[in-house]
C-alpha cells in the first residue's frame, strides 16, 4: 500500500521549494493549498462560503481571496468555519488523487496546517520544513505583496515550530538551498528510494 509522508510547515518556510525536490526525484506530491484554491472555486463551496460569509467578500460574483484571509486570520472562530467548510472537499480530493498514484512506494502530502486540520493522523511519516522567524516573514511580504502585520498574524493563526516538530518524523531546515536538498537526499536514502 502507497505510504502516505506529510510535508508541512509554517508559512514562508519554503515547503513548496522542498516539495519541488521531491517532484524532481519523480515522487508524486500533492500541494493542499493549491487544490483547496481551486475546489474553493466550486459552485458549492462558493454556495457554503457565501452562506457562511455574506456577500461583502465577493466582488462582482467572484470571491475576493484577500477580504476572506483577513476575516479568517483575524478571528479564530472564522478560520474553523472557512476550514469546516473546504477541509472535507480536500480530503475526499485527496484520497481520490492517492487511489491515482498507488503504484508509487509514497506520495507527499503537502500542507500548511498539517496538524491544524488533523490531517496528520492520515500519515505514515511526517516531514517538517523549518526557517527563522525573519526568514519566513520576508518571504511571505515578497511573495504575497503583503504587510508585516497580515504575515504575522497568519504565522500566529498556526501551530508553532515547536509544536510542528514535536510531532514530526523529519526536520529540513530551509535556509541554503544546497544544505536542504542535501536532507531531502538523505530521506530519499532513509525510505529506500
Amino acid at each position: 500500500m502507497t505510504k502516505i509522508i506529510g510535508l508541512t510547515g509554517g508559512i514562508g518556510s519554503g515547503k513548496t521549494t522542498i516539495a519541488n525536490h521531491f517532484m524532481e526525484a519523480n515522487i508524486p506530491v500533492y500541494i493542499a493549498d493549491d487544490e483547496a484554491r481551486k475546489i474553493t472555486q466550486s459552485p458549492e463551496i462558493i454556495e457554503e462560503i457565501k452562506k457562511t460569509f455574506g456577500d461583502s467578500i465577493f466582488d462582482d460574483a467572484i470571491l475576493n481571496r484577500e477580504k476572506l484571509s483577513q476575516i479568517v486570520f483575524s478571528s479564530p472562530e472564522k478560520l474553523k468555519l472557512l476550514n469546516a467548510i473546504i477541509h472535507p472537499a480536500v480530503k475526499k480530493h485527496f484520497q481520490d488523487w492517492v487511489l491515482n498514484h498507488k503504484n508509487a512506494p509514497f506520495v507527499i502530502y503537502e500542507a500548511a496546517i498539517l496538524f491544524e486540520s488533523g490531517s496528520y493522523k492520515n500519515c505514515d511519516l511526517i516531514i517538517t520544513v523549518t526557517a527563522p522567524l525573519e526568514t519566513r516573514i520576508q518571504r511571505v511580504i515578497q511573495r504575497d505583496k503583503t504587510t508585516r502585520e497580515l504575515v504575522l498574524r497568519r504565522i500566529n493563526a498556526q501551530w508553532s515550530d515547536d509544536q510542528r516538530v514535536s510531532k514530526s518524523d523529519f526536520i529540513i531546515e530551509n535556509v541554503d538551498p544546497k544544505t536542504a536538498k542535501a536532507e531531502i537526499d538523505k530521506i530519499l536514502k532513509i525510505l529506500n528510494i
